[in-house]
């Protein structure tokens, strides 16, 4: 197989891409991103690993679910954002293969045979990969959410490459609900917010050299408008892991929107 890139993929808020929004093109170049992600790929994935903001565990846990589920894990949305399928098939060789990877790399691991594809998963997902005929299986994040440990995660996981699987980090590089909230119910969003972090987060992900990168990236709270970006940081780990993934290769930027008044980013390594 051909080495796989590895990537951060902002997943949107709830089920978006399914719903009316006022401007109606609100999402428009998020889904445009996603859909044309395959096309980017050197060739089909064998499977996708997939590690999303929205699942923590007090230590990193495989899935290991042969079909999983989806958790609508949302609250407040219109009620056909409830009856959405995506029903990719779980990999239980692949779930194997993570979990004994992060035991030989030192690290805690753990197994999940219950859990489904929350929406940090399938929503995105199911606009780019809409088929769902593609194996995946979901990695949690550890719920104490330290940088360094996560990108160590992304390092453990990094041979799967070059077993033909894709690995997603899924999350948002602004997600700060309570301002988006507030300017949203508000009806105007002013100024464009995390553009501070975005420009240091992008120059941070690019550099050059992978070392000092992943330096930066664990003292990202230190950024400026970092903690504004993230009050908590679940959503911007799965980043860090993909980092950890990319080993020497370089990063760079795939997508620059704004939604909801606020700067969301994609990144890619490889």
């Amino acid at each position: 197989m051909t080495r796989m890139p590895t990537m951060f993929i902002p997943h949107g808020g709830g089920p978006c891409f399914f719903m009316d929004w006022n401007p109606p093109d609100e999402w428009d170049r998020h889904r445009q991103f996603l859909q044309s992600l395959p096309g980017t790929l050197p060739e089909r994935p064998k499977a996708l690993l997939v590690i999303s903001g929205h699942w923590e565990e007090h230590t990193f846990t495989v899935q290991t679910n042969r079909a999983p589920p989806l958790l609508f894990d949302y609250s407040g949305f219109p009620p056909h954002t409830y009856e959405l399928t995506w029903p990719a098939p779980g990999d239980l060789a692949l779930a194997e293969r993570v979990h004994d990877l992060i035991h030989a790399a030192g690290l805690p691991a753990a197994k999940d045979s219950a859990r489904g594809f929350d929406h940090g998963t399938f929503v995105p997902l199911k606009v780019a990969f809409p088929g769902a005929d593609i194996p995946c299986v979901q990695l949690s994040l550890a719920s104490d959410l330290d940088p360094g440990r996560h990108i160590a995660l992304g390092r453990a996981l990094a041979p799967l490459r070059d077993d033909g699987v894709l690995i997603i980090g899924s999350g948002n590089t602004y997600h700060n609900m309570m301002v988006m909230m507030r300017r949203l119910r508000g009806g105007s969003r002013g100024d464009t917010v995390g553009g501070a972090f975005d420009a240091w987060l992008t120059e941070a992900v690019t550099c050059l050299d992978a070392d000092e990168r992943n330096r930066r990236l664990a003292s990202w709270s230190k950024a400026p408008g970092g903690r504004d970006a993230h009050p908590r940081e679940e959503h911007l780990m799965p980043l860090h892991v993909v980092a950890g993934a990319a080993g020497i290769d370089v990063g760079r930027k795939t997508l620059e929107d704004r939604v909801l008044g606020a700067v969301e980013s994609a990144f890619r390594f490889g």
